[in-house]
């Protein structure tokens, strides 16, 4: 459902046709927009004071920077069935976590790439330091992991259950 490797993303059929949706879209309906937006803005006079044209400009590189992350993103992307609801931590699973073992004292984020990030749930890569502490842990165990101070902290593993948007 998410990376699991350098070069490999996990999407659920869903997920890859949603990112490929948004690529078409951006690939060609919203590139003639913008260049009409650039045109336009062109036409009002002097490049270097236009306002209009040069954020015309800013947004139509942001636009191309996504347009080539997603082509990046989709070509090594493998498309798959969601991971078995079977508590191990994998890439695609919501994980509840207590902070030195402290029930009181909880976290719960999905185990996934940003392309999964959304408003509801809190997500970290399988490739930061809390994913590589728990992926491949399950319910019950205990993980380790390094914070950024060089200090390690431990958690314990409370569940792990199958992503649904």
């Amino acid at each position: 459902m998410t990376q699991t490797s350098e070069n490999v993303t996990w999407l659920t059929q869903e997920a890859y046709n949603k990112l490929k949706d948004e690529l078409e879209y951006l690939s060609g309906p919203a590139r003639t927009e913008i260049a009409a937006k650039i045109a336009a803005a062109r036409e009002e006079g002097d490049l270097r004071e236009n306002g209009g044209y040069h954020a015309a400009k800013e947004e139509q590189g942001k636009q191309e920077l996504r347009v080539r992350q997603l082509t990046q993103l989709l070509q090594n992307a493998k498309v798959g069935e969601a991971p078995a609801d079977d508590g191990i931590v994998e890439p695609g699973m919501v994980v509840t976590i207590a902070f030195d073992g402290d029930e009181d004292d909880t976290m719960t984020f999905l185990l996934a790439s940003r392309e999964y990030a959304s408003d509801d749930i809190e997500t970290y890569s399988p490739q930061s330091p809390l994913g590589i502490g728990v992926n491949g842990k399950k319910a019950g165990d205990d993980a380790e992991y390094e914070l950024p101070n060089g200090k390690m902290a431990m958690v314990k593993i409370l569940t792990a259950k199958p992503y649904s948007s």
